[in-house]
């Protein structure tokens, strides 16, 4: 396997120049969810272009391509990658600024797509080193509930061929560009929607006696709810309730008649997690009423927790080892974001792994969904080398075995 390592790296590395490029037009371009057409355009021509036969129009805007090695249909290994970007404005003065007003690739979606073409190009070139088909999935709207993952699977994206693995890499700021990392087992939580609506009684502010003031007790609902977290949940269980919006159209003199508040809740556990929808409803309504108001409450379920098979994991630890070096292959922590991709987990052993993109002594180490975000760009060299080599070798375990 040492020479069709060296493929690779050789493979990576003449098609470096290429991939950067496309990762700054996806840059350039950024479309958001379910509105990912040029994007999807502009992905079918570089499979045209790399001679990979592919279906578009799943899901909307998805793309899913197929590479077939030696004995195509003896087993198959998919590759994800999302598509969509962020209502971030961009702040980086760059010369691959985003030329779209309010929209920003600010999460990595043009590298994941730039990596898994330029993956794509390598695999085309060594087909007949690996048994097997690859398939390639090019997934619409991750950022937006219910995502594309969902539809996509409706819609049969794991059929004709089924894989054994569904693998996906996803940046993050917190890793050296040039490093990995993995986690098995749970790795990212469960993330549902929380729309509180406190109505009370408004009137002006000097004589809150008179009315029912929701802004008050939309305050010791918010702090109430805090308690699910410290005093009922287990705590080895990851368990937020957040809340990043609260509206009451008053004004300095003016009690409102109603509060609304918006916000999140994210675990590990789905038993749990349907324990928490409930104490959440019981805490809002019966706090509300104990003051005299009443207190709507909808929870909207989202993506499940992200499970990454241990097995999988484990070949791809040893395979990144092997690609980079035992020294760029971290451990990572378990992480209180989300990720359709858990629902490809759900279905099919995957695996989601992380791709280190910061340069401290270039400035580059911002968060993910931040109007500075940007990577290394040599990142991407590792990027697109490794997810070809651990699909190769992925194949080629499961022929030896």
């Amino acid at each position: 396997m040492e020479d069709l390592k060296q493929q690779t790296e050789a493979l990576s590395q003449s098609f470096f120049e290429e991939v950067v490029a496309i990762r700054r037009h996806f840059h350039m371009h950024p479309e958001l969810s379910c509105e990912e057409f040029k994007t999807a355009e502009y992905i079918c021509g570089k499979l045209d272009e790399y001679g990979i036969s592919y279906k578009k129009g799943i899901a909307e805007t998805g793309v899913v391509g197929l590479i077939e090695g030696k004995d195509p249909s003896t087993r198959c290994i998919a590759l994800r990658a999302d598509m969509d970007a962020l209502p971030v404005a961009e702040k980086n003065e760059v010369p691959y600024k985003s030329q779209h007003p309010g929209k920003m690739h600010a999460c990595g979606h043009d590298v994941h797509m730039a990596c898994l073409l330029g993956a794509a190009k390598i695999l085309s070139c060594l087909k007949d080193r690996f048994p097997g088909t690859v398939k390639l999935i090019f997934q619409p709207s991750e950022e937006s509930y219910p995502g594309g993952a969902v539809r996509m699977i409706a819609e049969g994206v794991l059929e004709n061929p089924t894989p054994m693995f569904v693998i996906a890499q996803h940046v993050i700021n917190t890793l050296q560009a040039g490093d990995v990392g993995l986690k098995a087992g749970a790795y990212m939580a469960s993330t549902d929607e929380i729309f509180l609506t406190v109505k009370g009684r408004g009137g002006h502010a000097a004589t809150p006696n008179q009315g029912i003031d929701p802004v008050v007790i939309a305050a010791h609902i918010i702090l109430a709810l805090q308690q699910i977290v410290s005093r009922n949940a287990d705590p080895v269980m990851p368990t937020v309730i957040s809340f990043g919006r609260i509206v009451g159209e008053g004004r300095t003199n003016i009690i409102p008649d109603v509060v609304t508040m918006d916000g999140t809740v994210r675990t590990y556990n789905e038993a749990w997690r349907k324990e928490v929808h409930q104490r959440i409803g019981k805490v809002a309504s019966g706090v509300a009423e104990a003051m005299g108001a009443t207190c709507d409450v909808r929870i909207a379920h989202g993506y499940p927790f992200l499970f990454n098979d241990p097995g999988l994991t484990g070949k791809l630890r040893s395979l990144s080892s092997e690609y980079l070096g035992r020294e760029h292959v971290k451990e990572l922590d378990q992480r209180m974001t989300a990720e359709d991709f858990a629902y490809f987990a759900e279905k099919v052993p995957s695996c989601l792994y992380r791709l280190g993109i910061s340069k401290e002594a270039m400035g580059i180490r911002s968060n993910l969904h931040s109007a500075t975000f940007d990577i290394d760009e040599q990142s991407l060299l590792a990027g697109v080398g490794l997810m070809a080599w651990v699909t190769i070798g992925l194949l080629n375990q499961v022929n030896n075995a």
